[in-house]
């Protein structure tokens, strides 16, 4: 009887998936080149967004950093929603136990619905950055969709990070533009850290 073949891992999940499987834990298997810019990054987000009372889906979520973090600088969710494929990741932002947060293993780009969760912010943290330009775009407007408020997201605008063949970097302009032409209202910043943008967009009048 032939044995039953492994679901191919697409390739915007394969380096996490190998990370994993190589024995990388902790910020290695996150991909992480340091808590310190992750922090940053955490920090750009809750600045350009206000996320105190509302609720949250973060897609690709990793170990629910971002909550933790967000919650050491006193800013409490009503509700947090992390979307995680890579299993071993996922169970580990469940140990952490969080109050009014559920941990779902979905891929948000194979699953769009998924972020559907009728959620007043969706975030991206780092999660898009291996995504090519057709699926950071579609993966954009689903999430826009499914967004009560707002949306906030970081993404790679220069070569600066891009020293992997499996990361990929994105224009400012051309993002706002695609931004503006879904109807929301834009700001950015990337002057946080070189190479690295960070954009909040919220529905007129939310």
């Amino acid at each position: 009887m032939p044995k039953p073949t492994e679901p191919v891992v697409p390739f915007y999940l394969l380096p996490y998936h190998e990370a994993r499987r190589h024995g990388a834990k902790g910020l290695d298997a996150l991909l992480w080149t340091s808590k310190e810019g992750q922090r940053i990054r955490f920090d750009t987000i809750a600045r350009l967004c206000p996320l105190e009372g509302k609720t949250i889906v973060d897609a690709g979520c990793g170990r629910a950093d971002l909550l933790g973090r967000l919650l050491e600088l006193g800013i409490v969710p009503a509700h947090y929603t992390g979307l995680e494929m890579i299993p071993a990741t996922a169970r580990a932002a469940r140990r952490r136990r969080y109050e009014r947060c559920r941990i779902v293993r979905a891929d948000f780009v194979r699953e769009p619905e998924k972020l559907k969760v009728g959620a007043d912010v969706v975030v991206f943290s780092g999660s898009l950055n291996t995504l090519t330009r057709p699926q950071l775009y579609r993966t954009l407007r689903a999430a826009w969709e499914a967004a009560g408020q707002a949306l906030v997201f970081n993404f790679l605008c220069s070569p600066y990070w891009c020293g992997e063949d499996w990361l990929t970097w994105h224009r400012r302009k051309t993002v706002l533009a695609f931004c503006r032409s879904l109807g929301g209202e834009p700001r950015f910043d990337e002057g946080y850290l070189p190479g690295d943008c960070t954009i909040a967009m919220t529905r007129p009048g939310a």
